[in-house]
């Protein structure tokens, strides 16, 4: 850790809004790093697999790993107090449990090398739940992604804080007042 930058993760399971809660974020001038998914997903598409994470989960999660690693090797060097992460390194463990696959001992220890300050958890909120090309889940499956997301983070220490529903300044406003620093 660099001793100065906060690393704040914003999880949930899908559609709980949290790239909306990241971009509301950006307009406060925070220092926010992107979900990485969407790209995994377009680039792979790119190459003629419409779905990676249902094609080959293990080399989608792969990839996601390699990527979320990255960005918090980037917030490294970042110059912000604080820096948040749509999704984080143990996001990669709660989906491969969650569809059932084992997972390398390496993706464990990537967790535990890479610690976050502090875990906001978003929770399955079904009036705003919309699936598109990139979510294929239902609502049901996102409540139980959900679950094993809140499980996984938990089981490597984490005290999570649950965001309330709202509008998007209401739940940033939650978050800022309750960053521990």
């Amino acid at each position: 850790m660099n001793g100065r930058t906060k690393k704040i993760v914003v999880t949930g399971g899908p559609g709980t809004g949290k790239t909306t809660l990241i971009e509301s974020l950006k307009q406060k001038e925070y220092h926010c790093l992107p979900e990485i998914s969407r790209q995994v997903t377009l680039e792979a598409r790119e190459q003629g697999v419409e779905q990676l994470f249902l094609t080959d989960p293990m080399l989608f999660s792969r990839k996601l790993m390699e990527g979320r690693v990255n960005q918090y090797l980037q917030s490294l060097q970042a110059s912000k107090e604080l820096v948040f992460f749509d999704r984080g390194i143990p996001d990669v463990l709660a989906y491969m449990d969650y569809i059932g696959d084992p997972y390398p001992k390496e993706f464990i220890k990537e967790c535990e090398k890479h610690p976050y300050d502090q875990v906001f958890l978003l929770p399955p909120w079904e009036d705003i739940y919309i699936s598109d090309n990139e979510r294929y889940e239902n609502f049901d499956q996102a409540r139980r992604i959900h679950d094993h997301l809140q499980r996984t983070y938990e089981n490597f220490g984490y005290k999570l804080l649950e965001v309330p529903t709202g509008t998007p300044e209401i739940r940033r406003d939650y978050i800022i007042n309750n960053l521990l620093l």
